[in-house]
């Protein structure tokens, strides 16, 4: 059994098809980016190999391909916390807001509207990159702490299936991360790094219910990306063959990077409209246990520094944010 409804995050999705077709412009559009620069590299390389024999013009198309693929890469690492800031964050806003039962603009006004409410909270880019960094390292020391309670359990051959668990969980605990970051705009926290930790500590002491939900949507979310994979796959070789010189690996690389696209655009926010659901309901009216608070603190030094920035942390005057309004009831 799991603690969301699949219907609902579709639904979810549906209502927020704004910030859907936005994901798809962004995430397609920077998967069009590394096609047409690696191309366009592979064919400055292929005009640089007409000065040499065929070896020399196979390996000039290549690394005229490979450095095309690297500066995208290089591009998009660079504008990463924007995408987390305006992309990312602004839709958690959204299907926050939709949970609670609030109205939302619709069109592109739902877009700005999800901005103001990211910038309430967390003022700018950097704070909201640096909470989410740290969250995931706080994630990995909590599904440490989980696996370790786990080993001193008498069961044969425990050590072995918490090696196969922990190398799953690695990949489950990506689904969490933004949740955490949704307990800020969800309260209407003025202080974002003392939210952030309050959210983990929840997650901390329901661990095992999250992570059995977080697990059985990995494993939809990883058999969806495969399918669109193997479906991207013959389009990927057409764009390759239109390459100069054919890029033989390029084919199976494009393909990879359409499938993150549609990973990113469409899987991505259906995950966290489940996850999403799941976290509110295990967490529903509970308070942060102090014991669980504890063992975190003594497990991660991510975690005592996020409190040590929040204890430091000062919301400036014209971001203090109004009280927020009871859930479930409209605003």
């Amino acid at each position: 059994m799991t603690d969301f409804s699949i219907s609902r995050a579709f639904g979810l999705m549906v209502r927020t098809a704004p910030f859907i077709v936005f994901r798809i412009l962004v995430y397609f559009g920077i998967a069009c980016a590394y096609v047409i620069v690696t191309g366009t590299g592979a064919g400055i390389g292929w005009g640089i190999g007409g000065f040499g024999d065929d070896e020399f013009r196979t390996g000039a198309t290549f690394w005229g391909g490979a450095a095309g693929f690297g500066l995208t890469a290089g591009v998009i690492y660079f504008l990463r916390e924007y995408l987390l800031y305006t992309v990312k964050a602004g839709h958690i806003a959204v299907l926050v807001e939709l949970i609670d039962g609030r109205p939302l603009p619709q069109g592109r006004g739902q877009i700005a509207h999800a901005t103001a409410v990211v910038k309430e909270r967390f003022v700018e880019t950097s704070v909201l990159f640096g909470i989410d960094q740290l969250v995931k390292g706080v994630l990995r020391a909590i599904t440490g702490l989980v696996q370790g309670i786990a080993t001193f359990l008498p069961i044969p051959g425990v050590q072995q299936i918490m090696g196969i668990v922990r190398a799953f969980l690695r990949i489950a605990v990506g689904l969490v991360d933004e949740v955490i970051l949704a307990h800020a705009i969800r309260t209407r926290s003025t202080n974002p790094w003392a939210s952030a930790r309050t959210a983990l500590v929840l997650y901390g002491q329901n661990a095992g219910r999250m992570m059995r939900n977080a697990a059985v949507l990995t494993v939809i979310v990883w058999l969806l990306s495969l399918v669109v994979f193997l479906v991207m796959l013959a389009p990927a070789a057409a764009v390759v063959y239109l390459i100069p010189g054919a890029w033989s690996a390029g084919g199976v690389v494009f393909a990879l990077v359409f499938a993150w696209a549609a990973k990113a655009a469409l899987i991505e926010p259906f995950a966290i409209a489940c996850m999403l659901q799941a976290f509110f309901k295990v967490t529903d009216g509970q308070q942060p246990d102090p014991v669980w608070e504890n063992r975190i603190e003594g497990a991660s030094d991510k975690f005592r520094k996020m409190g040590a920035r929040a204890a430091a942390w000062t919301m400036p005057i014209s971001k203090a944010a109004p009280p927020a309004p009871q859930q479930g009831t409209t605003a």
